[in-house]
């Protein structure tokens, strides 16, 4: 019976080790990279993304959130993805400067889909927001929806994109 609980005991160590803790986001910094287009993120306006990877000393970051959806719908990755940060623009300073540390998970998100807004790179954007309420005052104001991130249709993040759509810059 000691050798089954000894047994037991050291499974369970073992599981332990396996849970590994999610990084913390990084600030933004004026030398970041976009990971699709490798366009300095600071001269784009609109909220943006970091993925960290298993491996990767530094994230991923995405110019607009949009495309970092469309990074975590690609089969194709580069490691396990170990966390997902978004700008929360409802604390964000304003449209153009979307913050360097309000970051949240995204998993914890409200996305505002299909709003009459561009992002940092002119298409559609993706807005998510830590405070569902400031997700409803957007959409008051851009129109679209209130998603959870696993609820993001494919249709608004994968395929061609009209730049030819009238899309508003917010203030």
């Amino acid at each position: 019976m000691k050798h089954l609980a000894l047994i037991a005991l050291v499974a369970l160590a073992a599981c332990k080790e396996e849970v590994a803790e999610a990084p913390d986001p990084v600030d933004l910094t004026p030398d970041a990279l976009s990971f699709f287009c490798q366009m300095n993120i600071a001269e784009h306006g609109g909220p943006k993304g970091q993925i960290h990877l298993d491996g990767y000393p530094a994230p991923l970051f995405f110019a607009q959130v949009r495309d970092m959806v469309a990074y975590l719908k690609s089969p194709e990755r580069d490691a396990k993805i170990t966390a997902v940060y978004v700008s929360d623009m409802g604390v964000a300073p304003n449209w153009r400067q979307p913050g360097i540390s309000n970051w949240i998970a995204a998993d914890d998100a409200t996305f505002v889909v299909g709003a009459n807004v561009a992002g940092g790179m002119g298409a559609r954007e993706v807005v998510p927001f830590a405070d569902p309420s400031d997700a409803q005052t957007f959409i008051q104001q851009y129109g679209g929806n209130a998603l959870p991130l696993t609820d993001i249709p494919d249709t608004e993040v994968l395929g061609p994109v009209d730049l030819d759509l009238i899309l508003e810059t917010p203030a």
